[in-house]
């Protein structure tokens, strides 16, 4: 793992402004393309990515680049920052402590909706990855079912509860026709216990948990058809590196994609690259757990691309302001962009 105490996001900006105000002082004059030993012999791109929270397995992707080298290929110089328990999602991002974040589109829409000056530039989720859980014998078989009962989720926040309200718009249910229960992140004990008839939580995680305590379950899907109008994790990155550095950015989506390809290849060694980053994986059981988690995601990374994907974060958009989800800026062409996306 990198670890640095003094080191600040986009570490060339200041040395760019002064490179350029030196080549106008100095008047037009043509300069020759520089060789490419030249260019390999620059200073590699500093990049503070953001991933939320304690370190996990959810973060394959990024430990895995680097640790494969992925991002010095991409000449970038990454530092992989985990947000404190009490930081706000993208608190760090608006100080400038970090250039990039992981985190759910749907959570950087709403944020840019508030002003916040961040860009979706990547979708590492195709899929969505949040679904009802139920236990295995219960007579909820679909979200209609749901009329009457208790569900439970974290608090009205984040990705399961965008997923909750998106799950009862398509089930024509309102959140009047059911008990919601805020429980904290205590989904397993909750539902086990019979506090609660059933759970939103993630289809590659709190699903698979379920599974190796041995605890059936069954998930239900957030809508009847097709995905959800909502856009799981991906790569936002603050707007002034966009303008400052492009290319250091589709580097860092280059690098992911890499990983991401090495994960679904060989998931046992992506959690063995992954044993520097999260504590406890040097357990036979928790490494059995990271790498079903992985298994788990693999079909989320899989999922369709969209052609269009301004399309797909519009209509995210129309259900996030129908739902009184958003800030001001309602029109979601300025929160995505496909210039980095890899051909």
């Amino acid at each position: 793992m990198i670890h640095r105490t003094s080191r600040r996001p986009v570490a060339l900006a200041a040395a760019l402004s002064a490179s350029l105000l030196l080549g106008a002082c100095a008047g037009d004059v043509d300069e020759p393309d520089p060789s490419p030993e030249a260019t390999e012999a620059q200073e590699p791109v500093a990049l503070t990515v953001g991933l939320t929270y304690t370190p996990d397995i959810q973060f394959a992707p990024w430990y895995v680049a680097e640790a494969q080298g992925y991002f010095t290929d991409e000449g970038l110089d990454v530092e992989l920052r985990h947000h404190g328990a009490s930081e706000s999602l993208f608190g760090a991002l608006e100080a400038g402590e970090e250039d990039v974040v992981v985190a759910g589109g749907d959570e950087m829409l709403q944020a840019h909706s508030q002003g916040v000056p961040i860009i979706n530039i990547a979708t590492v989720y195709h899929g969505y990855p949040v679904a009802l859980i139920v236990p295995e014998d219960s007579p909820i078989t679909d979200a209609s079912d749901l009329e009457g009962h208790t569900v439970g989720i974290p608090g009205p926040f984040g990705e399961t509860w965008f997923g909750l309200l998106a799950l009862l718009a398509d089930a024509g249910l309102s959140e009047d026709d059911v008990s919601i229960e805020h429980i904290g992140f205590t989904q397993q004990a909750a539902l086990t216990a019979g506090h609660v008839d059933a759970i939103m939580g993630f289809s590659n995680n709190d699903a698979v948990q379920f599974e190796l305590a041995d605890l059936p379950v069954r998930t239900i899907a957030l809508t009847s058809e097709g995905e959800p109008p909502l856009v799981g994790i991906g790569l936002g990155a603050h707007e002034a590196i966009i303008g400052e550095h492009p290319e250091a950015l589709r580097g860092l989506v280059a690098a992911t994609e890499r990983a991401i390809a090495d994960i679904a290849a060989d998931p046992a060694a992506a959690v063995e690259m992954s044993a520097g980053h999260v504590p406890g994986l040097e357990s036979p059981d928790a490494r059995a757990t990271a790498q079903a988690t992985l298994e788990a995601t693999v079909p989320l990374y899989d999922g369709e691309a969209e052609a269009d994907r301004s399309a797909q974060w519009q209509q995210m958009a129309d259900f996030m302001a129908a739902h009184d989800l958003l800030g001001e800026h309602l029109d979601a062409t300025g929160a995505v962009t496909d210039e980095f996306r890899q051909p």
